[in-house]
Formats: C-alpha cells, structure tokens, sequence
C-alpha cells in the first residue's frame, strides 16, 4: 500500500539543472523531518555505482540519496542504459545487465519494464514520506511520448505533481516552458502545477514581468526563480561543465576526455584544491605538459584506444611517461594502459588490440560484468605513489574486462592502473598525491588546503539547499504535495 507523497521535477531540456534540483529537495525535505528518497524510472548515463549488494545504478540518484541521507538503492533507478555506440546501450534493469539493444529495439522493448519500475516505485513508497522523481530530458518529445515510462508516462504511474524547470542560463527560458505546456497533452498540462526558472544571474525584479506574461500563457504559478549556485556536487552527464580544458595551475592534472568516458566524477576530489587545475582534454595540444595524466573509465575501451591513437594523444601520452610523468588509469584506463586488449564475446563491440604497454596486464572481456564494493589499504607502492601506503581506500568495481591480477593498484614504475572506481574519495588520499606532485615540482604545498571530505560534502549539500530553500515557495511546494493531482 503507498504511502509516500510524490513531487516530479521535469525539464524542459537535459541539463536543465533537474538532478541538483531533485537532490536539493531531498536535503530540504530530510531536514525539515521527512523521510525522503529519490526516483528515476531510467537513466541513461556512464556514471554508474555499485551498492552494497552488487548492484549498477545510476550516480545522479546516488548523489540525491546521500543528499536525503539514505542508503543508495537500486529501487531508486530501475532502468539504467548505458550507452555503447552512438545508436546503442547497454540495459541494466534492476542493477543487472539485461543485455545490448540497438535504439529501436529498445524503443519497442522498454514498456514490457513498466512491472519493473511499480515494483521499485512501490517498495520505496512504501518506507518513505516523500519521494522525489526525476524526469529525463523533456516531456515534449512528441516522438517518444507514446511508450514514454520516464516523464509524464511516469508521473502517471506515480500520480505525481510535476514542476516544470526551465534553464534560463542557456537562453530563451520563456519559450522553452511555454513550448514544453503546449506540446503537453491536455491531461498532461493538468499535471504540471508550477513552473521554476533555474541558473539564473542577474536582479530577479527585471524577470518580474515576464514571469506575469509566463503565468497568462501556462495558467500554472512559478514556484521560485533559482539561482546559478556554486556548489561542488557531482553531475550526471557528460553536459557537465568539469568536462573541459580550463586554464593551467601550479599543478596541472590532465584528465583524457574519451569519447565514451565513464564515470569522470572519480577525480572531482583533485579539483577541490584550488592551486590544482584539473582539465577534460581531447587534443594534444591541450594535452601540453601535465603534473600528472589520469586515463579514466570508458564504456567502449577499444574504440577509445582506437581514438587515442588517431589523435595523437596516445603518442603524448607516451612520450610524457618516458620523461617520468606519472600516469594513472582507472579501470578502461587501466586496460588501455596494459599489453593486449581481446573482447572475443563482443560485450563492448569486439576485436582485438595492442594497448600501450606501460602495464604488465592482458585484458581479456569476459561474459559476466564484474559488480562489487572494496576497500582496503594501499601497500607496496614506490615513488610519486609510496604516500598512498597505509592509507584506507574504499570504492567500486564494473568491468567487464578482466585482467590478471588481484591488487587494488597495480604499478609499474611512474604507471599506476586501478579497477576501483571512487578510489581517491576517502580522507587523504587525494592529499596524498597532490603533495607528491608538489614536492616534485619543487613546490610548497599549501597546509591551508586540506580539509575533511565527509564534512565538506555535507556542507555542500547544505549550501545548495538553503539556495534553492531560499528561491522556491516552499508553502506551495507543500501545498502541492499535500494535494497531489
């Protein structure tokens, strides 16, 4: 039997600011007592996390259910595609890998997941006060509306309101929530009981008129006029703003932007120090001549590699890691890093291909994905990495490759190569390595600079609550709660 009060956020657009917002409501509603847990029907994304039953979900809730202080839980994100060419994903439903599915036949498929989605939906309702769901980019596809299960499909399902966000940073947030109304169905226009204008900059008393001019077109209220708030949360997607190549500092970390990067949110704890760059580069030349070169997670390893060679940017990578710069790969970095990449059952594509050689590891991909949480203690490093030894580590691994050794880390004189995702989030860690690349730069390290990660991710959840707190009227977000649909 349901119990939990349903509220939606849906965009008029993807990167419209719906994940923060929905994590925001999360923290508000936690703390005003309420207990509160996010949704997602069906992500798409390469940012994913393994629970603590082995499970894939989708970071976005992740991030909401740290934000609600709750577990994570594959309930709150039934359907995850991850997507492997630029017509095809991979379909975990339930934190399982369901199998590949060109687009198309996906598009015939996914209402055959509608049980999938009440039962998680349900079982979430059940535990919880309020539940926060997420739409996915716009409810006015009007090309996939009829098996939509994400946006208004969902909220049906839910007999959730919906509050309709608009991006006002990307420009023409008028015409975007008007557009999105009037393309709704007229039961579907029904649902949507407030607008909201997110990212905005400037004086909200000369939005003032248009928001009247807005309320006579859509006959629903704005709920509040959000800031562009600052806060250091992880994104969802590769929208993100940390994926670019930014200005150089006294330490410069050079992340390589695959085509199919995976779960870049990994390094996020380097960027919080504010002497360190850490740049999303595509080229050789925004390469240049990094502190350190970090090869993150893809989900299409020899196509990546194969784009790495194309570029140049493998010759670089190279050629900087003979000069000693250090280099770390995580998980299809690890792999690329290595001897021999063969995926014989084509998980990701097939075929075979020399990696780099930096790292004595052949990477054969098998059938079965690899899902599991680790932790333990860094032992047996040397050189820039001998810091890490003794210190607590705690992540993930999702791979289908698998490589021949059982170290978390393995090392090979200034190459490091990980399959643990999360790796540098503990305490320290990232310290660790910062001071290094310091200390051979024949740099003083800034004592200033360290701080708790635990706490300093509290407090960021907190700073973008009382933003939004402050914008949105929380008496009609209440109110709208309290009388659903």
């Amino acid at each position: 039997m349901r119990k939990a009060k349903p509220i939606m956020i849906q965009g008029t657009m993807s990167n419209a600011g719906k994940s923060l917002l929905c994590a925001a409501l999360c923290r508000i509603f936690h703390q005003d007592g309420y207990r509160v847990a996010p949704f997602k029907s069906q992500n798409m994304a390469l940012n994913s996390f393994i629970t603590d039953e082995g499970l894939e979900m989708g970071r976005a809730q992740v991030v909401q259910a740290e934000a609600a202080c709750v577990k994570p839980s594959v309930l709150m994100n039934p359907i995850l595609l991850k997507p492997t060419t630029d017509v095809g994903s991979q379909v975990i439903v339930n934190g399982e890998v369901r199998g590949n599915m060109r687009a198309a036949d996906y598009f015939k498929y996914k209402t055959e997941l509608i049980p999938d989605i009440l039962r998680a939906y349900d079982t979430l309702a059940a535990e919880n006060d309020i539940l926060v769901i997420e739409g996915a980019g716009s409810p006015a596809e009007i090309n996939l509306k009829s098996a939509d299960i994400v946006n208004m499909g969902m909220a049906k399902m839910a007999g959730a309101p919906v509050l309709l966000v608009g991006d006002i940073d990307r420009g023409g947030v008028f015409a975007q929530l008007f557009g999105t109304v009037a393309l709704l169905e007229p039961d579907e226009r029904a649902m949507v009981k407030a607008t909201v204008i997110n990212k905005f900059r400037g004086d909200v008393s000369i939005l003032e008129p248009g928001l009247d001019m807005l309320y006579d077109l859509v006959k629903v209220p704005c709920a509040g006029v959000v800031p562009y708030v600052h806060v250091d949360i992880d994104d969802e997607d590769s929208l993100s703003e940390r994926l670019t190549a930014g200005e150089r500092k006294e330490i410069d970390i050079a992340v390589i932007s695959l085509p199919r990067i995976s779960n870049f949110t990994d390094f996020s704890p380097f960027s919080r120090f504010s002497a360190v760059s850490l740049r999303y580069v595509k080229n050789l030349f925004e390469l240049g001549s990094p502190d350190l070169i970090i090869l993150p997670g893809t989900k299409s390893t020899i196509s990546d590699l194969k784009w790495m060679r194309q570029n140049g940017l493998e010759a670089g990578i190279l050629k900087a890691a003979s000069r000693g710069t250090p280099v770390f790969g995580i998980c299809g970095g690890l792999q690329m890093l290595g001897t021999k990449i063969a995926d014989p059952y084509e998980t990701e594509g097939g075929g075979e291909i020399a990696g780099m050689g930096l790292l004595p590891v052949e990477t054969v991909f098998a059938r079965q994905k690899t899902r599991t949480q680790t932790e333990g203690v860094f032992r047996d490093l040397d050189g820039l990495y001998a810091p890490l030894n003794g210190l607590f580590h705690r992540g993930y691994e999702i791979h289908m490759g698998q490589s021949g050794f059982d170290a978390p880390v393995i090392q090979r004189e200034n190459v490091c190569g990980s399959y643990i995702h999360g790796l540098f989030d503990e305490n320290g860690i990232a310290e660790a390595i910062v001071r290094a690349l310091y200390e051979r730069a024949g740099l003083t390290f800034d004592e200033n600079a360290v701080f708790d990660v635990h706490v300093y991710r509290e407090a960021q959840y907190d700073k973008l609550a009382d933003a939004v707190r402050g914008a949105l009227d929380m008496e009609m977000i209440y109110r709208i709660l309290e009388e659903g649909v």
